[in-house]
């Protein structure tokens, strides 16, 4: 349940590794129930789908069976990575044909929705935005006295997988002697990366911090000098406008829609690549002209929700008015 609207999680069958292209039917079938029973009570004008696959396909075979138009939102994987398979590629260009709206939440997305053959103008870009309220410059000092930081602290936020880099932030740290680094986030790459600082002989200047409820991320990021994001795929990654939210700049990779959210000095430097030696290179550029906190937090405050939030409502009316 979240702001009184009841929230289901129907389970559905995945055989890992052959059923694939199946998902989406099975999503579909598991789904459909819920549906039925919803418009029974209240019915409903549109059904909004997020990724394209598994969630976008079976949608569209949700809205066949309901009758009802469909849009679907493009974040990230779904359109950078998955159309890479064949199947899955094929119907997610079927399921954007038969969709009445399309959102991408970078012009990263939408470039290359179109170029995998979706037509531009179905598209529009809606980019995430950032919870002002819960992300804020506060308990800095408190935190960082809590957390014995000493010095200037890099921050790397995100699920402990290789595509998000973080070991290339630990491989920087030779060449940042003065830096130590938190890692937020679990993972199966954990034991991988403790061994890297191991071996690089700077285990004494990483911190592993584990899951961090999202509720106090914001300690986290305040506490930091600046956010490291090394990750080799991004739609529009939240944890930057978090860390800019709470004035802590950021370095990040220079891939798909980061270079949309880090557009300005105030806001951080993008690398020059993604490696060890581009972290190392990027987190001494910023530091060489650090932006005053209250200045990224400026940045920050023009990605509220609102204007993504007007964006997503006038779409939607379009789709029902076009109905």
């Amino acid at each position: 349940m979240r702001f009184g609207v009841p929230i289901q999680h129907p389970k559905y069958f995945i055989l890992p590794k052959v059923g694939m292209t199946l998902v989406p039917k099975w999503l579909a079938g598991a789904s459909l129930p819920i549906l039925r029973q919803l418009q029974r009570e209240r019915d409903f004008a549109l059904i909004d789908a997020h990724y394209f696959f598994p969630d976008g396909v079976a949608a569209i075979r949700l809205g066949r069976q309901m009758n009802k138009p469909v849009v679907i939102t493009a974040r990230g994987t779904d359109v950078n990575l998955i159309p890479q398979i064949p199947g899955p590629r094929q119907m997610i260009l079927e399921a954007a044909d038969a969709a009445a709206g399309i959102i991408t939440v970078s012009q990263a997305l939408k470039d290359a929705l179109v170029e995998l053959g979706v037509a531009a103008g179905k598209i529009t870009v809606l980019r995430n935005g950032v919870d002002l309220v819960l992300f804020q410059p506060g308990a800095r000092d408190e935190t960082r006295a809590k957390l014995g930081l000493l010095g200037r602290v890099l921050l790397s936020v995100g699920h402990l997988i290789e595509r998000k880099g973080h070991n290339f932030v630990i491989a920087a740290l030779p060449d940042l002697p003065e830096f130590s680094l938190m890692i937020a986030g679990e993972g199966p790459e954990r034991s991988t990366l403790e061994r890297l600082a191991a071996n690089l002989k700077v285990s004494d200047r990483v911190r592993f911090l584990g899951n961090v409820p999202h509720a106090e991320l914001h300690r986290v990021y305040s506490a930091a000098d600046a956010l490291v994001l090394a990750s080799s795929r991004e739609g529009w990654p939240n944890v930057l406008l978090e860390a800019m939210a709470c004035g802590t700049p950021v370095v990040a990779s220079n891939i798909w829609g980061n270079p949309e959210v880090v557009s300005r000095p105030e806001a951080g430097v993008l690398m020059n690549e993604r490696s060890a030696t581009g972290v190392a290179e990027g987190v001494k550029r910023l530091f060489d002209a650090l932006p005053e906190r209250q200045a990224t937090r400026r940045y920050a405050e023009g990605f509220s929700w609102d204007a993504t939030s007007e964006g997503q409502l006038r779409l939607f009316r379009d789709v029902i008015n076009r109905r």
